[in-house]
């Protein structure tokens, strides 16, 4: 399946005229964004810690050059970029080359080794599961997941040390938890919700007064930490009724979901949502 960037078009009409601008992309995945990106006159420097999309990165490295950059990292290590740019942004979630790959074994509609790993090292989702106990693999499936009776379902796994994703599917028993299953443990593998605190975390530092920060989002866990951060940093600080308030230290920019067309086009936008934010000061 080729993959479509998710709002592309609401992400570069929030970011407005980017030409001479210096732009992180902060997961890069097929490179859609970045390329858009550098058609449109940006300088781009781009984080990915899959080691499958080199490749890809390669090729715009070659077509803009100068004018591109890839980091094969995790954009937590955002912190350790050198000066100040004009917009970050951020294409959260899984892509669809990684679903698409079984022996990733991200999906539930291939059989795979159990693994899940973005950045194809460290602990798999089988480790995790050998590794964790029962009450640690419940908070997980509850936390990431939502699963109503996660103790049973922990138990069950535990006992059975699934090693494929198939082995892994046939043991949820409620077929509509299967999805919400596999997300825990991916988002557990990879430390998404970790890896995106610390991110967000070291923003305001990286951005020009002017600067941007776009997040698109993909399930209301990830969401629910961008749409809160965001919230922080535009909320006065101070009580309004006393005569010194301190401006927020960013503005807010619309937030935005994926128009009828574009879910018809790509159904992978069906769960996005983009928030952004200005720093002013």
């Amino acid at each position: 399946m080729k993959h479509i960037p998710v709002l592309l078009n609401a992400v570069m009409q929030a970011l407005g005229d980017v030409n001479g601008k210096r732009i992180v992309d902060a997961t890069f995945g097929a490179g859609g964004y970045s390329r858009a990106f550098l058609e449109a006159g940006a300088t781009v420097i781009a984080f990915d810690r899959d080691p499958n999309v080199r490749a890809d990165a390669q090729e715009l490295a070659s077509i803009f050059d100068g004018r591109f950059e890839f980091i094969p990292q995790a954009f937590s290590n955002i912190s350790e970029l050198p000066g100040t740019y004009d917009a970050i942004v951020f294409d959260l979630g899984i892509s669809s080359m990684q679903i698409d790959i079984s022996e990733r074994g991200f999906s539930f509609r291939a059989d795979g080794p159990l693994d899940m790993r973005m950045s194809v090292s460290g602990m798999s989702a089988l480790d995790l599961i050998k590794k964790s106990s029962v009450d640690e693999l419940a908070q997980i499936l509850r936390d990431y997941g939502d699963i109503k009776r996660p103790v049973v379902l922990a138990r069950v796994i535990k006992e059975k040390v699934p090693k494929t994703t198939f082995e892994l599917k046939n043991l949820i028993r409620n077929p509509h938890d299967v999805a919400p299953v596999f997300q825990a443990l991916r988002i557990a593998v990879n430390d998404e919700m970790g890896e995106l605190k610390k991110a967000l975390d070291d923003i305001p530092d990286k951005l020009v007064v002017g600067g941007k920060c776009i997040c698109v989002t993909f399930h209301s866990i990830e969401d629910r930490i961008v749409k809160n951060t965001f919230k922080q940093w535009t909320t006065p600080l101070g009580d309004p009724r006393m005569p010194v308030v301190t401006e927020a230290r960013f503005l807010p920019i619309r937030a935005v979901t994926p128009s009828d067309e574009e879910l018809k086009n790509n159904t992978r936008a069906r769960s996005a949502h983009m928030r952004g934010v200005i720093k002013s000061y």
